[in-house]
């Protein structure tokens, strides 16, 4: 897909964490959802959850930095042909990043057709 700005890619980002369902959000705790251009590894990753999933949490209190999910705009692009596939794959990756918070691995996300 052709380039789009970094605005434009947030604004798209921000519409599909809209259209998620609630239950989905709720649990969500001292989680910011980043876009970078892309990963510094340079790999094609599309997205990335940096942080501790729920299920290997301990005592996470006061004071800790937050979980981050990072979707990277330039891999997503490059990924997506049009703007209709772009939106559909922001919302996978949003679940899909989501999902490691909640613990669920890739093994099982790929069983769910969400890998």
């Amino acid at each position: 897909m052709e380039e789009l700005s970094h605005e434009d890619f947030e604004a798209l980002v921000s519409e599909g964490l809209d259209r998620l369902d609630e239950r989905m959000l709720a649990g969500l705790d001292n989680v910011i959802f980043v876009v970078e251009d892309e990963p510094e590894d340079g790999s094609d990753l599309l997205g990335m959850y940096d942080g501790f999933a729920m299920t290997e949490r301990g005592a996470y209190g006061f004071g800790e930095q937050p979980d981050r999910i990072i979707l990277f705009r330039k891999n997503l692009l490059h990924h997506c042909a049009d703007h209709d596939d772009l939106v559909h794959e922001i919302h996978v990756t949003l679940v899909h990043e989501i999902a490691h918070f909640y613990g669920v691995d890739e093994a099982r996300l790929h069983e769910l057709g969400w890998g």
